[in-house]
């Protein structure tokens, strides 16, 4: 049985979900170093960003991207830019 990984949600109403550890982590080094490499970037450009450091990832990359960052959000790892629209992400 593969191991999962709890990831939460910033909104402490919703639920978060269960994923592989193993992907949990290839995909949070992938949107932390992609941040780290652009100082911040916009929540739109992550996707891609995270597919040229993975590109062999299997499973819907944009879904992971999605959950992750929500999850990087809750632990107080990266933030967003309330004010900005697109939504751009940093380190916190």
């Amino acid at each position: 049985m593969t191991e999962k990984i709890h990831c939460l949600h910033p909104d402490s109403s919703k639920k978060g979900v269960n994923i592989d550890s193993d992907k949990y982590h290839f995909v949070k080094k992938a949107i932390l170093d992609s941040i780290i490499d652009n100082g911040e970037l916009k929540f739109m450009d992550l996707p891609s960003a995270v597919k040229k450091r993975l590109p062999s990832f299997n499973g819907s990359i944009n879904w992971y991207v999605v959950v992750v960052k929500l999850d990087l959000e809750a632990r107080g790892l990266i933030e967003r830019d309330a004010k900005a629209s697109p939504q751009i992400l940093s380190l916190k």
